[in-house]
């Protein structure tokens, strides 16, 4: 939540400062910031150091920071965990969708994935995986960015062009892989195909080692809701099944779209 975002959606006098804090102090932990000290979360909040240290005392003893081993710094504690898979389980999309995913895994024995995006970031709200021996980075709850992702592709597809360029004001666009697009220009490249397609595949845009194939999920108004996805080990990829492949994962979206009820007839 931004400050502009309180400001204007809701009335100062129904915000309760203390909580306000307490939040926008959990939200500086990132996967590029694990760890902070009272002095940093000081500094990046312009509080004095007395009442960033009640504040990480209140979220200390709720259990949603904990110190580290060297009791300086500070990291997520499992409140946040357990609060975070509350709320994946309360989607009415990953109830739907967990147990699609579930069959799909078992008719093309690959791992499947559900994502919704996030401004520029897609987070996997629902993962089954496949007994299979290639790792993967990916788990649920992970951030990716959706401009470097084939799931986060799809996702964007529904974008308009004024929307896409709101996304991403700048040209250059940050390069994960050689297959990541390094341009806004070839990412609205891709864009166009996967429009043209309904679906989207690729290999390596994040991982390396993998190949993804996604179609979208619609909501009741037609907009596109979330992103269903199969991860396959590149290496391990059969010509001969990928239109295959492509038809069981756009089908299952399809699917779930319906249960959302959407009706492409409307």
């Amino acid at each position: 939540m931004n400050e502009a975002a309180l400001s204007e959606d809701v009335p100062e006098r129904y915000i309760v400062p203390g909580l306000e804090r307490g939040l926008r102090l959990l939200g500086h932990f990132s996967r590029q910031d694990r760890t902070l000290s009272a002095p940093e979360f000081a500094r990046r909040m312009g509080l004095p150091r007395s009442t960033v240290f009640r504040l990480l005392a209140t979220l200390e003893t709720l259990g949603f920071i904990e110190k580290t081993e060297g009791g300086r710094s500070y990291r997520l504690g499992m409140a946040v965990l357990s609060l975070g898979f509350e709320y994946l389980a309360s989607l009415e999309l990953t109830e739907l969708g967990s147990p699609l995913l579930q069959r799909l895994r078992d008719e093309i024995g690959y791992s499947c994935n559900l994502v919704v995006r996030d401004a520029q970031s897609i987070v996997y709200v629902a993962k089954v995986s496949a007994p299979t021996l290639f790792p993967s980075a990916v788990s649920l709850g992970a951030r990716l960015p959706a401009h470097a992702t084939v799931l986060g592709r799809v996702m964007l597809s529904d974008l308009r062009d004024d929307e896409i360029a709101e996304l991403y004001p700048r040209e250059e666009l940050d390069v994960y892989s050689p297959a990541t697009p390094a341009t806004l220009t070839q990412l609205r490249a891709l864009l166009a195909q996967d429009r043209l397609a309904g679906h989207a595949m690729g290999a390596g845009f994040y991982e390396p080692s993998i190949t993804s194939i996604a179609a979208p999920v619609r909501d009741h108004s037609g907009r596109v809701l979330a992103a269903l996805g199969a991860a396959l080990p590149s290496s391990r990829v059969e010509q001969s099944r990928v239109a295959e492949l492509i038809e069981r994962v756009s089908a299952t979206a399809d699917e779930l779209s319906r249960l959302l009820n959407y009706s492409p007839n409307h």
